[in-house]
């Protein structure tokens, strides 16, 4: 009779998973400043995408530079995308006053550039595009001077919610597409890629007709499946789309019951991608493992 195969142990998920390489260590501030920007935006009872998303990058910004990406309409999205640590379910209902209140932060941080986004919510018939406008205004009516810029949802396609945010001639119009078409389904289920594409190419479009000041820009993540020909090929899309300037950053599983890390780049990998996406023709290429969508934001200004 014939023995049945040994089969090897189950093997853990946690035990399967790479090894964070060195140049992705980051040293945390010791300072107080930082304190000092997370009882400010506990004392104005504001969300900062920093913190949900965890962020490798929250003490540089919040201790050094003083800078905080303020995430509008809650801290629970209606999206399960594979890649985010923000929570999931049902949201809570508007709060009038965040915009006054994120314009009182940017001025107590004298902010010369403020970054906004939000969680998604589809649950709103205009997706939030209303509360964004109002945002943008409450900051520059607080703080003159002041730069904003907008990372927007898709606002599932309604392109006169889009229209409502453009209206306000953000100087900085931004829009993820996270990652490379053949991976939405896994990635962002409830998004297309192609969606993407044209809101950044009406945003587009809406600039060279009022000849608004304003500069478009998107995001991709490596590391999730992709191959370096499909984010070299995401790249020229969000470049035809009319697209000025993109970050490419390392994707970190923030907790277990998210995408896995399939692959960690290498630094040298990251500036091959910027050189690339440089020769397409973008404004500003921002490429490493640590770069996120806000990362040195107001360098693209300059």
């Amino acid at each position: 009779m014939s023995s049945l195969p040994v089969l090897p142990p189950a093997t853990s998920a946690r035990s399967t998973r790479l090894a964070r390489p060195p140049w992705l260590k980051v040293r945390l501030n010791t300072t107080g400043e930082y304190e000092q920007v997370r009882r400010m935006m506990r004392r104005l009872s504001l969300v900062t995408v920093c913190e949900e998303a965890r962020c490798p990058n929250i003490h540089e910004c919040w201790a050094r530079d003083r800078t905080a990406t303020f995430m509008l309409m809650g801290d629970i999205c209606t999206r399960r995308c594979g890649f985010c640590a923000v929570g999931k379910g049902r949201p809570g209902e508007l709060d009038s006053g965040e915009p006054e209140r994120v314009a009182e932060a940017a001025a107590e941080l004298s902010l010369s550039h403020a970054i906004v986004t939000s969680v998604n919510r589809d649950d709103l018939e205009d997706g939030g595009a209303a509360h964004f406008a109002a945002t943008i205004r409450a900051i520059r009516r607080r703080l003159s001077g002041c730069t904003v810029e907008v990372l927007i949802p898709d606002f599932c396609g309604d392109w006169r919610a889009l229209d409502a945010v453009l209206a306000e001639r953000p100087e900085i119009l931004n829009h993820n597409t996270e990652t490379v078409p053949r991976l939405y389904r896994r990635v962002r289920p409830e998004a297309k890629y192609e969606r993407s594409l044209e809101l950044l190419a009406r945003a587009d479009a809406f600039r060279r007709k009022s000849g608004a000041a304003m500069k478009t820009k998107s995001g991709v993540m490596a590391g999730l499946g992709e191959t370096t020909e499909e984010l070299v090929g995401t790249l020229a899309d969000l470049r035809g789309a009319g697209c000025d300037i993109a970050t490419i950053g390392q994707y970190l599983q923030p907790h277990e019951r998210r995408l896995p890390v399939e692959k960690y780049y290498t630094p040298e990998e990251f500036d091959d991608l910027r050189r690339k996406g440089e020769a397409m023709g973008f404004f500003r290429v921002e490429s490493g493992p640590l770069v996120r969508s806000s990362y040195h934001a107001r360098r693209a200004l300059q």
